[in-house]
Order: C-alpha cells, then sequence, then structure tokens
C-alpha cells in the first residue's frame, strides 16, 4: 500500500521493542482520526529510520527513545507498507481510530524538498 500524502501527527520510539511508532491522519488536522504507522528495528528498515530521525530532526523533533510525541504541526509525509489489522490493546492516543495499522512501513516527510523513499 503506498499513501501519497497524509500528515504525520505524532512521533515515538516504542521502549519494549524500539519500534519506531507514527500515528498519521488524512487531514492536516490535530483531532482528524489516525492510524498507527510502525517502521521496525529490523536491519532492513534501518536507514529508513535514520532517514525519517534525520529529516525530523531538520524540522526541529527528535525522535529517539528519550524524545517523541506530538508534533506542534502535522507534517505531510509519504507512507509505503502493508495494511496490518491489530490486536484491541492500548496504544496511542486517543485519536486512534481503528485496529488497522501500516506495518512494517517505510515514511518519508514531504517537506522542505525532503523525501527519502
Amino acid at each position: 500500500m503506498h499513501l501519497a500524502t497524509a500528515y504525520l501527527e505524532n512521533a515515538s520510539m516504542n521502549p519494549g521493542d524500539c519500534d519506531i511508532h507514527l500515528e498519521i491522519s488524512q487531514t492536516p488536522d490535530k483531532n482528524a482520526p489516525r492510524v498507527i504507522v510502525e517502521t521496525p528495528i529490523d536491519s532492513e528498515y534501518c536507514v529508513a529510520r535514520q532517514n525519517l530521525q534525520k529529516q525530523l530532526m531538520q524540522q526541529g523533533f527528535q525522535l529517539d527513545s528519550q524524545h517523541g510525541g506530538e508534533l506542534s504541526q502535522p507534517l505531510p509525509v509519504s507512507v509505503l507498507g502493508l495494511p496490518f489489522e491489530d490486536f484491541e490493546h492500548g496504544r496511542g492516543t486517543p485519536q486512534v481510530a481503528t485496529l488497522w495499522e501500516i506495518h512494517p512501513a517505510i515514511v518519508s516527510l514531504l517537506v522542505s524538498g525532503v523525501t527519502g523513499l
């Protein structure tokens, strides 16, 4: 599945498995319903994870095991990944509106000419 444009609202690193957890929405509205996107720690995703962290840092947002959370402004992103129906469990913000996730996924920012797919 490829989402050409979505909006990154929240980004964090899961302390349990070190996956990057992202919340995206269809519109740049902080109250819009969201979907979880995960980029695993597996070696095949290492470059994608580093690119995303670098792109976020260029936007003034630090994403690592000690930093993350709600972005001050939604950022346009492109997402490439597999749809996955997760089980019911506590995760994400109250805006996460579905058990469906995109996992594993590669995410690239679409701001300031920065793309990395």
